[in-house]
């Protein structure tokens, strides 16, 4: 396995990974699956607010995780933090693979000058709050019963990874 800067070329296979987790898990509090121009225009996002889009591959290349950031929210004063989604294929779970993806996010964020790192985490997902845990981060806060997927009511956490960076930070919107 290999760590890689996912491209436009990895689109059906993240796509194929979203559309797994949104029909069988609450990892994504979404209902319909994505599709191939919901793909392009997520990695334009990416590209205009140069967002690491991070995977594993195996030996023949193929995805078997991913993840990245975006911005947490869209005032200037939140300018240091981002919001992060790892991703494993079904198969591929239990690997350390969606751990050797959220070791490449939180170096990228410091190389790019963030400050917070917050995922957002179903509170049943037990696999995802231990790899949090393990990697630094610490529950900040819990909002009961906002998303209802599956007949029923979901919680959602959110872990929070406070990094030392940037070393100068700057009032305003540059």
């Amino acid at each position: 396995m290999r760590i890689i800067s996912c491209q436009r070329e990895q689109a059906a296979e993240i796509l194929e990974i979203l559309n797994e987790a949104i029909a069988h898990s609450t990892a994504l509090y979404a209902y319909e699956p994505r599709t191939p121009a919901m793909m392009q225009a997520w990695f334009d996002a990416k590209e205009r607010g140069r967002y690491p889009v991070v995977g594993v591959v195996s030996q023949h290349n193929r995805l078997l995780g991913f993840g990245s950031y975006g911005p947490f929210r869209n005032w200037p004063a939140y300018k240091y933090t981002v919001e992060h989604s790892i991703y494993v294929e079904r198969a591929h779970r239990g690997r350390g693979i969606g751990k050797r993806v959220l070791m490449e996010l939180i170096s990228a964020a410091r190389h790019q000058d963030y400050h917070t790192l917050i995922g957002g985490i179903d509170a049943h997902n037990q696999a995802s709050i231990a790899l949090h845990r393990q990697m630094g981060f610490e529950l900040c806060g819990t909002i009961r019963h906002a998303g209802f997927k599956f007949k029923r009511w979901l919680d959602l956490q959110f872990y929070q990874r406070v990094l030392e960076t940037p070393l100068h930070p700057v009032d305003g919107s540059s």
